[in-house]
C-alpha cells in the first residue's frame, strides 16, 4: 500500500466521528486509532504539617455505610425484532444502497433475497464493496439511510430468514 492511501486513512479518521480504523489488503494489516492526548500532570510537592501542640482534635464521625448501586437493568430485546437476523457491514465506509444515483436499490423493505444477493455497497478509500447476503430472506427494515457514514459492524438491515 503506498503512503499516500495511509495519509488519506489518517487524514479520514482525524476529520470523522471513527475512533479505530483496521484495513486488511493480502497480508498487509493497517490499523488507525484515534487517542485522547496525553497531558503531563505534575507531582505535586510533598508537603509537611507539623501537629498542633494542645488539644487533641476529635476524629470525624465514620462515613455512613453506602448502599451498593443497582445494577443497570439490560436493554429489553423487542420482541417483535427478536426473529429477525441482522446484516452487518464488515468494513468502515459510505453506505449506499444502489451502484449509482440514477439506478435502483439492490434491495427494498419487503425483497425476498437469497445468499451471496448483493444488498448495498460501502465504500471505503474509493472502493466500492459490494455487501451480500449471506443467508436468505425476506427485508423487513433498513437501518441506514443512502450515502451516510457506517462504523465496521453497523446493522444495516434486518433480515426475516427463511
Amino acid at each position: 500500500m503506498d503512503i499516500s492511501k495511509v495519509r488519506e486513512l489518517v487524514k479520514m479518521v482525524e476529520e470523522s466521528g471513527i475512533e479505530e480504523l483496521e484495513l486488511i489488503q493480502g497480508e498487509t494489516t493497517i490499523r488507525i486509532q484515534k487517542s485522547a492526548p496525553y497531558a503531563a500532570v505534575p507531582a505535586p510537592a510533598p508537603v509537611h504539617i507539623q501537629a498542633p501542640v494542645g488539644d487533641p482534635v476529635p476524629a470525624p464521625a465514620p462515613a455512613a455505610p453506602v448502599a451498593p448501586a443497582e445494577a443497570q437493568a439490560a436493554p429489553a430485546v423487542d420482541a417483535s425484532r427478536a426473529r429477525y437476523k441482522d446484516v452487518r457491514s464488515p468494513i468502515v465506509g459510505t453506505f449506499y444502497r444502489a451502484p449509482s444515483p440514477d439506478s435502483p436499490p439492490f434491495a427494498n423493505v419487503g425483497d425476498r433475497i437469497q445468499a451471496g444477493q448483493t444488498l448495498c455497497i460501502v465504500e471505503a478509500m474509493k472502493v466500492m464493496n459490494e455487501i451480500e447476503a449471506e443467508f436468505g430472506g425476506t427485508i423487513k427494515e433498513i437501518l441506514v439511510e443512502d450515502a451516510t457514514p457506517i462504523e465496521a459492524e453497523a446493522v444495516l438491515f434486518l433480515v426475516e430468514p427463511d
